[in-house]
């Protein structure tokens, strides 16, 4: 017998500006839908939505916006889900906390990707940017009865220095479909010189940091290509750097790119350059390196576990432009090191799959509904 779970998260999929933290979403409970488990989800309204809908085999609910979710779903939960006697309630922090366990008697596990911190201050206007910090620092209040499932043992540090006991938090990283991602066909030196971001296009992103780089890169690697590729609202101001700095030829916008298209695109690009502050997990990096491709990114929280330096790619400082640049200029110059570390980025992405954070999530969900069967 299946059990029935409630998953409250701040976007769904089908939601305009969905990222990595929504695939892990659907990916993992879609799976559990698929076996058997009632899975429904209360998560934001967008324009043009449907208030009512599915996506696979779980039920989804929206309600609120952009901005109110937070306060709309707790009552919306009260008023026409908690009625049907749920198992679970599974609340993924992605943005900012729900406080569900002050909202039903129900168990809750606590989806943590990551927590901004005071980094979310150089992400946000200070109104919207106090809220987040300030919510935040109620978590290990709130949430003291409740599991926690981390993507990162950055994440997982990050909460144990607030509070949270050791043996309330579990480590599961994200999977990826192998189905999709495959090696490259396409030998290194056949590849054009180009670097890649896959992503939203937001501030603080630090989408802007290759484009510093380019400058002293194009002296060496004239035919140099940056393609960053995804939507958000930091397009503009990255067309204006690239101009800015005179490499406005060398930066390419595809917009979207998804499914087998991105695949590709992986497999004919040199490298992926990932220069974000802090993230959850690197399932971009994952995913580039399933493609074959190498990786530079920040040595930041998140990204620093899904890179073995000097092995699949590398780390460099967050915001070290001209450490950026050495080690952008290394991966373009030598198809050799290029290579070598792209076959490496393929073993390391073999690793990770969506049957086996599927099946830890479930063993998570059965520990916490057991325990509190027990109490």
């Amino acid at each position: 017998m299946g059990y029935k779970i409630c998953l409250v998260s701040y976007r769904d999929m089908k939601h305009p500006e969905a990222g990595g933290a929504e695939v892990i979403i659907e990916e993992v409970f879609g799976r559990l839908a698929e076996q058997g488990h009632e899975v429904t989800l209360l998560t934001g309204s967008f324009p043009g939505c449907k208030q009512r809908d599915r996506i696979g085999a779980m039920d989804i609910h929206r309600t609120g916006s952009t901005y109110t979710f937070n306060f709309d779903a707790p009552r919306y939960f009260k008023k026409h889900l908690e009625p049907q006697g749920f198992d679970l309630v599974a609340e993924d922090i992605n943005k900012i906390p729900f406080f569900m366990p002050k909202h039903t008697k129900v168990p809750v596990l606590a989806i943590v990707p990551h927590l901004f911190g005071t980094t979310v201050f150089q992400q946000a206007s200070f109104p919207i940017a106090a809220y987040v910090y300030l919510y935040e620092r109620f978590i290990p209040r709130v949430y003291k009865k409740s599991m926690f499932s981390v993507l990162s043992g950055t994440t997982h540090d990050d909460l144990l220095a607030r509070g949270i006991p050791k043996e309330h938090l579990r480590i599961i990283h994200s999977g990826m479909d192998h189905d999709l991602y495959k090696p490259s066909p396409i030998p290194m030196g056949d590849r054009p010189k180009r670097l890649v971001y896959l992503g939203r296009l937001k501030k603080y992103k630090g989408i802007e940091l290759p484009i510093l780089a380019l400058p002293e890169v194009v002296k060496k690697v004239p035919d140099v290509e940056y393609w960053i590729v995804g939507e958000g609202d930091y397009r503009d101001a990255l067309e204006r750097i690239a101009k800015d700095h005179g490499v406005a030829d060398h930066v390419k916008f595809p917009g979207f790119v998804g499914g087998q298209d991105k695949v590709e695109l992986l497999q004919n690009s040199r490298v992926l350059v990932y220069t974000s502050p802090k993230e959850g997990w690197g399932l971009s990096v994952i995913e580039a390196g399933a493609c074959e491709c190498a990786v530079i990114a920040s040595n930041s929280p998140g990204l620093k576990e899904s890179v073995v330096d000097g092995k699949n790619g590398f780390l460099v400082p967050h915001g070290d432009v001209p450490a950026l640049t050495e080690k952008m200029l290394k991966l373009l110059e030598t198809d050799e090191l290029a290579a070598t570390m792209a076959k490496a980025g393929v073993e390391w992405a073999a690793e990770f799959n969506w049957e086996n954070t599927t099946q830890k999530t479930l063993a998570l969900i059965e520990e916490i509904i057991s325990g509190e069967k027990r109490s």
